[in-house]
């Protein structure tokens, strides 16, 4: 039996590509159609796909020249045809050391049944249209189509946000802050172990508090009671009487540091989420665990709490957000949609929905079913630490790297973006805002800083839609997650 002798790749591949040009190059038009019948309805679809928009300017051209020159008709009928007239014809030839036009045909396409091999028959009738503006070599009539309009909502213009006061006081990284309802004053956390009460109107320092032996992660003040709340890396979650100015009651049950914490609106419920990958909801004035809300697979380090369900919203390093049944104590939806750690949410004061951030992009929800919205328009490309949005819808992200930036909440485009200046004696790496906070009634931003500052932020009243245009492009494309 004789050997089959190998054949060399370079011959199988010329093999392979001589069968692909033989079963594809048709369909580039190497070779015309075989079939008079086929090639017709291919021009005839042809004209109908790329000229069904002049149409109407056909006709309107049409109507217009026949009142004006009825005398005209015969020639226009006898130049109507099927066939496609391209700028080589003589009435472009004689107009080439002149204007430059092109003469298209704009038909009207009908179907008229089937014919003998079952395909529907189309006739097309056509009017000359002349283009003006066009060479001699053959453009596309793209430009004439209507163009269909976005539906991505058009940004509402806000004045830019400036730096106004800078506030000195802390020996450590400033990590948390709450304001009073009354919009009086407000308080700072830091790593100093402390806990400052600032005059909003001044910023003088009003008092300071001591009794955490760790950094002081997460505050709050309640509007019902004269009560504030803090939580720290030292494991403790403690209420303070600000009538007392001192500790009145602990609240124990966490295995490792406190990252935040937040009020239940309408009942005296605390909620509180760690490193332990649990969310624990605390009876604010028996000291009692009501629920240990388990179910994610890392730190807990972002919570809000709302009056009707979900009650509760989490956010975790394992890249979720969990809503829960504050009734029940049990997960309701899980979303996975973030890619990496959810540090911050913010729900916004008056609309049912919440934005979330995470370093891959901040995505908004609705509520209470936790639909996706949409992606902001722009990426921070950075660890985002803490957001917040005020009744206007201006929504402020603040980043590891020092950047501030602010967004139209509607439409998610970001109209700003500011860098924190890093004071005097400190790092350029301490450049990280690990806090922030509207004011009530959301003309004050104030943010917590890694070299120990706190910076205060207004709108700039003398900014204009002039001074400051609204840059804003409609995305092209919209990701769904």
């Amino acid at each position: 039996m004789e050997s089959v002798e190998p054949q060399s790749l370079k011959k199988l591949s010329f093999k392979s590509l001589k069968r692909g040009l033989d079963l594809f190059s048709p369909i580039h038009g190497h070779y015309a159609p075989p079939d008079p019948q086929s090639k017709q309805m291919r021009i005839n679809y042809k004209i109908h796909a790329e000229y069904g928009a002049l149409r109407k300017l056909s006709d309107e051209g049409a109507r217009d020249s026949s009142a004006s020159d009825p005398q005209d008709q015969p020639d226009k009928a006898a130049t109507s045809s099927d066939a496609l007239a391209l700028p080589g014809s003589q009435d472009s030839r004689d107009s080439r050391g002149g204007g430059q036009s092109a003469i298209v045909v704009a038909p009207s396409v009908q179907t008229k049944g089937l014919n003998d091999a079952g395909v529907p028959s189309i006739r097309t009738t056509g009017a000359m249209v002349t283009v003006p503006g066009s060479s001699e070599r053959y453009h596309s009539t793209s430009a004439l189509i209507e163009r269909i309009p976005s539906k991505w909502p058009r940004p509402v213009w806000h004045s830019p946000w400036k730096n106004y006061r800078v506030i000195s006081g802390h020996l450590g990284w400033v990590r948390s802050i709450a304001f009073d309802p009354s919009n009086a004053w407000f308080c700072t956390g830091s790593a100093d172990r402390t806990i400052k009460i600032w005059d909003v109107a001044t910023g003088r320092l009003k008092l300071t508090l001591t009794g955490h032996i760790e950094q002081i992660r997460g505050l709050a003040v309640s509007d019902r009671h004269t009560y504030m709340f803090s939580a720290g890396d030292d494991k403790q979650v403690k209420c303070w009487d600000l009538e007392q100015n001192k500790v009145i009651r602990s609240y124990h049950g966490h295995l490792s540091g406190v990252y935040c914490l937040a009020l239940h609106p309408t009942i005296d419920v605390l909620l509180t989420g760690g490193r332990d990958s649990v969310c624990r909801v605390w009876d604010i004035r028996s000291k009692t665990q009501v629920f240990a809300l388990s179910g994610h697979d890392n730190t807990v380090c972002s919570v809000f709490t709302r009056p009707t369900d979900p009650q509760v919203v989490t956010g975790s390093h394992d890249t979720t957000i969990k809503f829960w049944d504050l009734r029940n104590g049990k997960s309701m939806v899980t979303l996975t949609h973030h890619k990496k750690s959810v540090r911050a949410m913010a729900q916004h004061p008056t609309e049912q929905n919440f934005a979330s951030a995470s370093a891959d992009n901040i995505k908004k929800f609705n509520l209470p079913k936790g639909e996706f919205l949409h992606n902001m328009l722009s990426q921070q490309k950075t660890i985002i630490n803490a957001m917040a949005v005020n009744e206007d819808g201006v929504m402020a992200t603040a980043g590891d790297n020092g950047s501030l930036w602010f967004w139209d909440w509607k439409s998610g485009h970001n109209f700003q973006q500011s860098q924190t200046i890093v004071q005097p004696g400190s790092l350029d790496s301490e450049a990280g805002i690990y806090a922030l906070s509207y004011d009530v009634t959301g003309s004050r931003l104030v943010t917590c800083e890694a070299d120990k500052t706190i910076k205060m932020w207004k709108q700039d009243e003398t900014a204009t839609p002039e001074t400051h245009p609204l840059n804003f492009k409609p995305p092209k494309d919209i990701r769904r997650f």
